[in-house]
């Protein structure tokens, strides 16, 4: 799993003023009204109340998730610059680069000249204190299951003036969830293992994956651990033995073939059953809208006869 640290953005309120209705008003003449529905004023992940003074027109993601949901949105056109491992959908990759996800390049950031941030909990000891101590206007989006990927997208909808289009977009997902949980209602519940790294990093309670292995109809053979992200001993595993093996990683070497050759494997449910299988970790591991494409392709691996397969 690629896991974040830490990251630096930084925007000074000049930059920002520069920009505003406010500052090309004449001398003598009030500014113009704020934008319909602005300002908004709405608590984040990190606790803090967050006011956003008009509709964002310049908008810096430092996550994939955020940026996928920004993007998803209709919002491509503002968003100025993005982290390195932003790379869904295609036109993202024509936006600005800011360095690693884990640590930004600050003078990029300051380039783009962001009039609102889009942070994650990863960043809420780091970036977050330096961006508030410059005046700048960041909101922490954190969501820890697909329930919390649908009340972002409305945050963020609301946060940049896309009510509606986050209303919709969340409507539909949701569609596509219940549709997926009314397909596996009544099925058997195979214990899975997703692998998210050949050491045995694995998702455990609280996690999204872990919601999204039970809303797809299968049982966690991690869900009893103590952390979010346990990593499993190898007689853990053969003693919990799974039914079904996601490879969520696509680490070299790591393949449904060669994982079958690991010592002790051989005697896995999963192994003997040919049921170790890879997904696409994008869609599994990121809290935007495309997670709701990792529940339907957790669902059809666990269940194939379900969705047409065998």
């Amino acid at each position: 799993m690629r896991s974040p640290t830490r990251a630096l953005l930084l925007l000074t309120a000049l930059l920002v003023a520069g920009c505003t209705p406010a500052a090309r008003s004449a001398p003598g003449r009030p500014p113009p009204p704020p934008a319909a529905g602005f300002p908004v004023t709405l608590t984040d992940d990190a606790g803090r109340l967050v006011v956003v003074a008009a509709a964002p027109r310049r908008i810096v993601s430092i996550a994939p998730s955020t940026t996928e949901i920004l993007f998803a949105l209709g919002l491509g056109e503002r968003v100025v610059a993005v982290d390195d491992h932003s790379d869904y959908p295609p036109a993202v990759r024509q936006k600005t680069r800011l360095g690693g996800y884990a640590k930004p390049d600050l003078e990029r950031v300051v380039a783009a000249a962001p009039d609102l941030v889009l942070a994650t909990g990863a960043h809420v000891k780091t970036v977050v204190p330096e961006l508030e101590a410059r005046g700048v206007t960041v909101f922490v989006v954190d969501a820890g299951d697909l329930d919390g990927v649908f009340d972002r997208i409305g945050r963020v909808g609301r946060i940049t003036g896309q009510d509606a289009p986050a209303a919709d977009l969340v409507g539909r997902l949701r569609g596509r969830a219940d549709a997926v949980a009314a397909t596996v209602d009544g099925a058997g519940r195979p214990r899975v293992f997703v692998e998210l790294s050949p050491l045995l990093h694995t998702a455990g309670p609280g996690s999204f994956v872990d919601d999204l292995i039970r809303r797809a109809g299968g049982r966690n053979v991690a869900a009893d651990t103590a952390t979010q992200w346990p990593q499993l001993s190898q007689e853990a595993l053969i003693e919990r033995d799974p039914e079904v093996v996601l490879l969520a990683h696509g680490a070299a070497g790591a393949t449904p073939e060669t994982v079958r050759q690991r010592a002790g494997w051989s005697q896995l449910t999963a192994v003997t059953r040919g049921r170790v299988l890879p997904i696409d970790p994008d869609l599994a591991m990121r809290a935007g809208p495309r997670l709701v494409d990792g529940l339907e392709a957790v669902a059809r691996a666990l269940h194939p006869d379900r969705f047409g397969g065998r």
